[in-house]
């Protein structure tokens, strides 16, 4: 496989155009799909896999899953502030950075697969329950600018995939 083929083993992310609101309920599935695929893709790695780069320089196994629980909490609470103030602008976080933290380089994977278990199952309750005006609310990112809820629900369902794919890849 190419590098390029390993940093996007699912391609890169690429929004629909004009989505319909089966879209959104196909990317939702996926989100609530996304904890116990990752429980599955876990278990049925070889022994020692999570210590290894899916690519050369790449995250660890462990780093990913700690990264999912990462990036998914933060996106929860950007659809929490969309939802509930106008236009908010957002805190990025530098992701990078925080992938180096001790607790993403070495601690348990129980713990963030548990955290995504209660955070999807609280951001599904969520999501199942917005109308159609609310899925064009908005937040502002300070480096990418407005983005609406439906872009950001299949950006995210996109990024379980992609990170599913970086653990298939450790087989």
């Amino acid at each position: 496989m190419s590098e390029m083929d390993r940093r996007y083993p699912v391609g890169r992310f690429a929004m629909t155009p004009n989505p319909t609101p089966e879209h959104r309920a196909a990317w939702l599935d996926e989100i609530a799909r996304l904890p116990d695929q990752l429980r599955a893709a876990v278990a049925s790695l070889p022994e020692g896999a999570l210590e290894k780069p899916y690519r050369e320089g790449g995250w660890t196994g462990r780093q990913v899953i700690h990264h999912l629980a990462d990036s998914h909490i933060n996106s929860y609470v950007r659809f929490r502030l969309a939802l509930t103030e106008e236009k908010p602008v957002i805190k990025p976080y530098e992701e990078t950075r925080w992938a180096e933290l001790s607790d993403a380089r070495s601690g348990p994977v129980e713990v963030s697969l548990a955290l995504i278990e209660g955070l999807h199952a609280r951001w599904v309750a969520l999501l199942r329950s917005l109308s159609d005006a609310d899925w064009a609310r908005t937040f502002i990112h300070p480096e990418l600018g407005e983005r609406d809820l439906t872009t950001t629900l299949a950006l995210y369902a996109w990024h379980g995939r992609h990170h599913l794919g970086h653990l298939e890849l450790l087989r």
